[in-house]
């Protein structure tokens, strides 16, 4: 059985070795840190009102995780819950679990312009997003992070 929960303290290091398996994989651009990692963890679990993070279970088994950001956003004029991380066990992609969570987001955020970033080199999951209605933004993302 799938079930998605919030993080919980005891999840920390089952969600750490996944998400250093997830910022060193293709999906993702950047490689983070430990010291981010860990404060993403902290931030979900400390309450923040910018971050929200949860666990995938099958069987109660921790599978996946997922964590959102939260923001405003003019170009849209509204608030929006950027769906920052997706992660799910390699053994059980294919089975829907991704798009159950967003599904979730959709519920649980009603009436909230939902974004979300990927490669294109990343087509399995670029064709899922697609098919739960997103669009491509035609966007040069830039950042400044100091450190």
């Amino acid at each position: 059985m799938f079930k998605i929960r919030k993080i919980l303290r005891e999840d920390t290091a089952a969600v750490l070795k996944m998400m250093r398996t997830f910022y060193n994989s293709a999906a993702v651009i950047t490689n983070g840190s430990e010291k981010i990692f860990a404060a993403n963890i902290e931030n979900c679990l400390g309450g923040s009102n910018f971050i929200e993070g949860f666990v995938f279970l099958a069987d109660e088994k921790i599978i996946g995780y997922g964590m959102l950001a939260k923001s405003y956003s003019t170009e849209f004029g509204g608030e929006c819950i950027w769906i920052e991380d997706i992660f799910i066990e390699p053994e059980y992609r294919g089975r829907g679990y991704g798009s159950k969570f967003i599904e979730y987001v959709k519920e649980i955020y009603p009436n909230k312009i939902l974004r979300l970033e990927t490669e294109h080199e990343n087509l399995s999951a670029l064709k899922v997003y697609k098919n739960l209605g997103f669009k491509e933004l035609p966007y040069l993302e830039l950042v400044f992070a100091q450190e």
